[in-house]
C-alpha cells in the first residue's frame, strides 16, 4: 500500500532556482547525435556543460565538475572505458552521477556494460525510458532499440505495482529511478511520484530522453542532499516544456525541438512549478 506524501510547488521551484544560481558543470560522456541537444538544454536550464569522453582527461574534467552525466547511446570501447574512469572520479571525490542506460537490452554489449556501471559505479540518478529501464533491472523490458515499448507502458492500473517493482532495485543500489513514458515514475527506496506533464510530440524527435537526463544530471549537481526531489523537479519541468513546445510548434518536430529549449531557456521556475501535474506517494501502510 502507499500513502500521500507532500511535494509542494515551493519547494520544486527552490530546487529550480538553485539549478539557475549555482549553474553547475556538468560533465556529459554521452553520444554524438544528441550531444548538441544536451548541451543546449543544460544551458537552457542554467546548467553548464562540458562533453568530454576521452579516457585519458575522464578524471580531470569529473573532478572540476558538480555532476557525471553517463549515457550510452552510442556506445564504443574508448567512451566504455572514459565511463569508468569518470565514474570511479566522481565516486571518490563525492560527486553525483546520473546513469542513462539506452538502448539496453538490444545487444549484449550494451547489456553487459550498463549491469558492470551498476556494479562498480555508485550512480545517484538512473533516468531511461520504461522499456530500457525494465531491460536493465529485470530483464524483461520489450526494448526495440531506443524507443519504449507499448506494452511496458505505466498506466493508472499498474503504476503503483510497476513503482513497488522499481523500490526493490532502487533500495538494492541506493539510488533513484526516472522510468518515463506517457507517465513518469520516480522511485526511491521510500517514495515515488506519478509525473503526467509531457508531450508525445518528445517521442517524434531524437534526443528528448537524453536532453532529459542532462536535466535531471543538472539538477541532481544543484541539489545534491534531495536526489528524489530534484530527479521530481527536473522530469517534470522538462515535461512542462514539451507541453510549451507543443503548443508553439506549428511547422513540425524540427520546430518542436527548438520551442523545446526555447521553453527551457524562458520560463521562470514558478511558472513550470505551477503547472506540474504529480502526484507523490510514500511506500508503506495507509
Amino acid at each position: 500500500m502507499a500513502k500521500k506524501a507532500a511535494f509542494l510547488p515551493s519547494e520544486a521551484t527552490k530546487l529550480l532556482k538553485n539549478l539557475r544560481q549555482k549553474r553547475p558543470l556538468t560533465h556529459c560522456i554521452t553520444n554524438y547525435v544528441t550531444a548538441n541537444d544536451c548541451a543546449n538544454v543544460l544551458l537552457a536550464f542554467g546548467a553548464s556543460p562540458i562533453m568530454a569522453d576521452e579516457p585519458e582527461e575522464a578524471g580531470e574534467i569529473v573532478a572540476l565538475s558538480a555532476g557525471l552525466y553517463i549515457n550510452l547511446g552510442t556506445l564504443n570501447r574508448t567512451s566504455i572505458e572514459a565511463m569508468f574512469e569518470a565514474g570511479r572520479r566522481a565516486n571518490a571525490l563525492g560527486i553525483p552521477a546520473t546513469l542513462d542506460p539506452v538502448g539496453v537490452g538490444a545487444s549484449t554489449l550494451r547489456t553487459e556494460t550498463a549491469r558492470r556501471l551498476l556494479n562498480e559505479i555508485q550512480f545517484a540518478a538512473i533516468r531511461g525510458n520504461v522499456s530500457e529501464i525494465m531491460s536493465l533491472i529485470f530483464g524483461t523490458g520489450s526494448t526495440k532499440g531506443v524507443d519504449a515499448a507499448v506494452a511496458d507502458a505505466v498506466s493508472e492500473a499498474n503504476r503503483r505495482t510497476t513503482a513497488e517493482r522499481l523500490r526493490e532495485f532502487a533500495e538494492a543500489f541506493q539510488t533513484t529511478i526516472v522510468a518515463t513514458g506517457a507517465s513518469d515514475l520516480v522511485v526511491d527506496a521510500e517514495r515515488f511520484a506519478t509525473i503526467r506533464n509531457g508531450s508525445v510530440w518528445a517521442t517524434r524527435i531524437t534526443g528528448a530522453g537524453c536532453m532529459a537526463s542532462a536535466a535531471v544530471c543538472a539538477c541532481v549537481a544543484a541539489n545534491p542532499s534531495q536526489v528524489w526531489e530534484a530527479a521530481v523537479a527536473a522530469t517534470a519541468a522538462f515535461g512542462v516544456c514539451g507541453e510549451t513546445a507543443e503548443r508553439r510548434a506549428k511547422a513540425g518536430t524540427a520546430t518542436f525541438r527548438t520551442a523545446l529549449i526555447d521553453a527551457a531557456s524562458t520560463a521562470e521556475p514558478e511558472q513550470l512549478t505551477a503547472a506540474f501535474r504529480v502526484e507523490t506517494e510514500r511506500f508503506g501502510a495507509v
